[in-house]
């Protein structure tokens, strides 16, 4: 796989539960939301980098599937955290 693609990957991946604990961390409801946000587009970015290496042939298309299945976990759970702290008042 591409060094710099790989990174990008990795980075991305990293990103998603690093803001929603820093998020959870500041101890606000603005301040985790805004995070959560952040995280939803880490994963969004993810995402587009998966298919990418699908497209490109760098990655299996089961493996590819396999890891899709996990993002949309990840984005119902981060979806339902959105909710919850959205429906707290401040």
């Amino acid at each position: 796989m591409d060094r710099g693609l790989a990174d990008q990957i990795r980075r991305a991946a990293i990103s998603i539960p690093s803001n929603i604990a820093e998020g959870n961390g500041r101890g606000t409801n603005r301040d985790s939301l805004r995070f959560l946000y952040i995280a939803r587009g880490s994963l969004c970015e993810l995402e587009s980098q998966i298919d990418v290496c699908q497209r490109t042939g760098l990655i299996k298309i089961e493996d590819s599937r396999n890891i899709t299945e996990q993002m949309v976990l990840v984005g119902r759970l981060i979806g339902g955290l959105i909710a919850y702290r959205k429906s707290r008042p401040e």
